[in-house]
């Protein structure tokens, strides 16, 4: 536990180990966040302590270290980041792991008279290779509970495909749904259907299913594709879209899962239109960006419920369009605005 005592017990030894023994104090800070986060609060407390130089920080963390510490902290780190493991490079770790355990890989049960201690298919350490994901961790943790589960030695059976299968139940999937891998995979997601590319969305979608994502955060997400990358080119797909995400809040997971592929695809083959979404961000830009006081509703747009306000004119000389066979020439805008367009001519 990291508390108030902590820090200054951590603080006080640093500054002893500085000034008595000329060397710098060297913290090593591990999280394997999201299931144990940094807390804000150490976080900060380490930045003053870094920026002096009391102690050297080095931490480690399973997630993006951005979305845990601050921007002020992280601009003074030095940031490696480990990508995952080849097929290759796991084989060689697993590999390595079973010789320490005087254990045998063979590639056929025909072999195994020969050997002594735990014994692998070569197909059983590729199938435990293809499952980890990249993740040593995950592949060296199989390992040990394939061994647990099959106790096996060359003398009696080899632990095969099937037995390394059972020990994952499940592919595990690199998800979280508060970190950096749910932002990047929604990404490709919407932008996939934004390229009209249906294969990647289906793909991407699930990705995000099997890796155990809200359904309902899916469907709020093709709502807003719907109106932003479909737009005016299909206006069905919004109440399209709408009623996607309500079919999955009625009936939930997995059998949702077929009605978010439906629309997925649906949205990825539709024609595309930006200008709904362009002409809207040049309206706040427009808003954002004006000086003084922003433009009042011209005097006969606005609405006259009081005697008072018909008095000073409210809603005068305005035209009822339903009473005109003809387009009439009307202003809407206030006359400052007269002249901007936000929709292409």
């Amino acid at each position: 536990m990291f508390g108030f005592r902590a820090e200054n017990d951590l603080e006080r030894n640093a500054k002893r180990t500085t000034l008595l023994k000329g060397r710098i104090a060297v913290v090593l800070l591990r999280t394997m966040s999201p299931v144990i986060p940094v807390k804000v609060f150490v976080v900060d407390f380490f930045l003053p302590h870094v920026e002096q130089g009391t102690i050297t920080l080095i931490g480690a963390t399973t997630e993006n270290p951005s979305f845990q510490v601050n921007n002020a902290l992280l601009s003074r780190c030095k940031v490696l980041v480990l990508t995952k493991h080849s097929l290759e490079s796991l084989m060689k770790i697993l590999e390595s792991a079973v010789q320490k355990m005087r254990g045998s890989i063979i590639e056929n049960s025909a072999e195994q008279k020969l050997h002594t201690g735990p014994c692998f298919l070569r197909g059983a350490i590729e199938t435990l290779a293809n499952l980890s994901d990249g993740d040593a961790r995950v592949a060296l943790n199989g390992l040990e509970m394939a061994i647990n589960c099959f106790p096996a030695n060359c003398a009696e059976a080899a632990i095969d495909e099937k037995q390394i299968a059972s020990v994952f139940q499940k592919n595990p999937l690199l998800y979280d749904r508060n970190g950096e891998e749910h932002y990047n995979i929604i990404s490709a997601f919407h932008k996939s259907i934004r390229g009209s590319d249906d294969t990647a969305t289906l793909y991407w979608l699930a990705r995000m299913l099997e890796g155990g994502e809200d359904p309902l955060y899916i469907g709020r997400r093709m709502i807003r594709a719907a109106s932003e990358d479909i737009g005016m080119a299909d206006s069905s797909a919004l109440p399209k879209a709408v009623a996607a995400y309500q079919a999955c809040h009625f009936i939930g997971m997995p059998e949702c899962e077929i009605n978010l592929a439906h629309m997925a695809v649906y949205l990825a083959r539709a024609p595309k239109s930006v200008e709904i979404y362009k002409a809207y961000k040049s309206a706040k830009s427009t808003i954002a960006n004006w000086k003084g006081p922003q433009p009042g509703v011209p005097i006969h747009l606005r609405n006259a419920p009081t005697k008072l306000m018909k008095e000073l004119g409210y809603g005068k000389d305005y035209k009822y369009n339903p009473d005109f066979d003809e387009p009439i020439e009307q202003d809407y805008l206030p006359s400052v605005l007269k002249n901007i367009k936000f929709f292409p001519m």
